[in-house]
């Protein structure tokens, strides 16, 4: 296993990941909205979308035993937009290049219909559309050589969820947050030492991610990761889904199957039993499997080392393979292809 096909640093970029923290709050500046929103609706592709996952598991999670009315996190992933977007809903357009056609095409039908909206991007026609409508702009940093929307997550997270604070629609001592950044950095390089464990473990064959129900966007990052850092397949699903359904498919497994699952062990009693019996039901079938545990003072330290982990897993994963973990070939071949 060599770093050298490692062209771009990528180890470079996961290991400085703990810094998206500090630097996407700073990015928001002083944008907000005084208008009180039941909803906001995050268009975006790809890594673009990924901040709708995190944002979404942090208040549902957070204040999963409170009673109050929580902030509603709905996703677009489409040419147009759903009805929730007509509501009172923010309309936060995300896309790290500022081209993305789908996302565009949303943007425009917020301009078209005179939807409240603000757009991150790192430029583009994104920026472009922002500037020409008078539409608040977050420019997103492109800190590396081809640095690519899927490392971004921090930086769109974080920024968006400081426009949240500045509008109201969240309240948090964002002062916490340097806490988290800095066991984030601490915690890098006993991270890295898992992951490089782990990878080990999955050459060969098909990693299936599993999480319980409040961290299930994770394991579908995790999933991500794998087939974009990786270039191999990977899925995902979630407790106790799928064990009413999906779990009936590996009484015939097609493929060498290895089942990675987040534990969050304050889930519900009975969710937790669920882990232990599938990964016993699995191995009982010939399938490997190890239970990983979501560990952080936080949601916000749970969420991001667990995705750190997947980002140094994937990573080296690829050198496995002996693949350039940062190009996404095909995505661009299809971009031209497409056109």
């Amino acid at each position: 296993m060599s770093t050298d096909i490692d062209k771009y640093n990528l180890k470079k970029v996961i290991s400085e990941e703990y810094k998206q923290i500090q630097e996407g709050l700073s990015l928001a500046g002083d944008i907000k909205f005084d208008h009180k929103f039941d909803s906001i609706m995050i268009s975006g592709m790809g890594g673009s979308a990924l901040p709708g996952n995190v944002l979404r598991i942090f208040i549902n999670y957070t204040f999963k035993d409170s009673k109050e009315k929580r902030l509603q996190v709905f996703q677009n992933r489409f040419y147009g937009l759903p009805t929730e977007a007509y509501g009172n809903c923010l309309n936060i357009i995300c896309s790290y290049s500022g081209n993305t056609e789908e996302t565009i095409a949303s943007f425009q039908e917020c301009l078209d219909s005179n939807l409240p909206c603000v757009g991150f991007s790192n430029g583009g026609k994104i920026k472009e559309m922002c500037l020409a409508n008078n539409i608040p702009h977050v420019e997103v940093p492109y800190p590396f050589d081809n640095f690519q929307p899927r490392m971004a997550t921090g930086y769109f997270v974080f920024s968006i969820f400081q426009l949240l604070i500045n509008s109201g629609l969240i309240k948090f001592d964002v002062t916490r947050l340097s806490e988290v950044s800095e066991k984030l950095r601490l915690r890098t390089n006993e991270l890295e030492e898992q992951g490089k464990a782990l990878a080990k473990k999955l050459v060969g064959v098909t990693p299936i991610i599993y999480a319980g129900t409040y961290f299930k966007a994770v394991a579908n990052i995790w999933k991500i990761k794998i087939n974009e850092n990786a270039k191999t397949p990977a899925f995902w699903g979630y407790f106790p889904e799928l064990n009413h359904n999906e779990m009936v498919g590996f009484t015939n497994p097609q493929a060498k199957f290895f089942f990675v699952m987040l534990l969050d062990e304050n889930d519900h009693p009975q969710n937790i039993k669920r882990f232990m019996v599938t990964k016993e039901l699995m191995e009982k079938r010939g399938m490997e499997s190890e239970i990983i545990k979501i560990t952080g003072d936080n949601t916000f330290e749970k969420v991001f080392a667990t995705l750190l982990l997947g980002d140094w897993t994937s990573y080296y994963l690829a050198l496995e393979y002996g693949i350039d973990p940062t190009p996404v070939d095909m995505v661009e071949e299809f971009k031209e292809l497409i056109k």
